[in-house]
């Protein structure tokens, strides 16, 4: 069965650098599924990227080709690598993209992009995406050893990352991400919840915005409402039902939530 092949990126939905990545993927194996995560991820934000992968990539079959270009360092002294995590396979700039997912999955290869036979003949310094990823990766699921592509190193570049904290009648956390429909997915998992009460005697403090009780869907609550649940994510989001938290609300992440009771 062809191999899968998954696009994440900074490049912005439509942009024309997502077609020549994918156009040289196509070209070195036209039998190859594609298939976008996102393209959205905020110009140069490694730890959104990161996130995007560690909530996403699970979804997809074993032996899936993960191709992530959130790369601020192109051209640099930063590496490339191909790293086996779980039973999913990854070329990205070692940046700390690969560094959330991690935590949870340690990776069992990681190997230095080092051998130029497997790039484009030409490389240009700002666009490594399509003249050395995406190469990499077409071959990769032709079948390439990834043991070709050159040596073994020992560490993933890691970001600092923080988990909310659970306290008596407390638990204190952030707002992680935002979504594409604005709603804010906080860093507080359900596995963090599990002891907290869902009524009204719930308190959930963003920011100076607070609503009351944590609900099963959106619709729970009238238009206009800011309402908390636990997303699809697994995470406690903060929504107004029916428009933009981050537009109504004007919070950005980072911000601190507070769950009370």
């Amino acid at each position: 069965m062809p191999r899968i092949i998954t696009l994440t990126t900074d490049f912005g939905t439509g942009s024309p650098y997502v077609a020549a990545m994918k156009g040289v993927i196509l070209s070195i194996n036209p039998d190859v599924t594609l298939v976008d995560i996102t393209h959205d991820v905020p110009h140069q934000d490694v730890r959104q990227g990161a996130l995007v992968l560690a909530d996403h990539v699970r979804w997809f079959p074993n032996d899936t080709i993960h191709v992530v270009v959130v790369d601020p360092g192109v051209g640099s002294e930063r590496k490339i690598i191909y790293a086996h995590l779980g039973e999913h396979h990854f070329v990205a700039p070692d940046n700390g993209l690969l560094s959330r997912l991690a935590l949870e999955t340690p990776p069992s290869t990681i190997i230095t992009v080092a051998e130029p036979q497997y790039w484009l003949p030409t490389v240009s310094a700002t666009f490594h995406g399509r003249d050395i990823m995406a190469p990499v990766a077409a071959r990769l699921s032709l079948g390439l050893d990834p043991s070709r592509l050159g040596p073994v190193q020992q560490n993933l570049e890691r970001l600092d990352w923080t988990e909310a904290r659970v306290a008596a009648n407390k638990i204190e956390g952030t707002v992680q991400s935002i979504d594409s429909f604005g709603n804010l997915i906080t860093d507080i998992t359900s596995d963090a919840l599990a002891d907290t009460p869902r009524g009204e005697e719930v308190s959930i403090l963003c920011d100076d915005h607070e609503t009351h009780g944590i609900f099963k869907t959106y619709s729970d609550q009238p238009e206009m409402t800011l309402i908390a649940l636990v997303g699809s994510s697994g995470k406690l989001e903060l929504a107004i039902v029916g428009d933009s938290a981050e537009i109504m609300l004007g919070i950005t992440v980072g911000t601190p939530v507070v769950v009370s009771w």
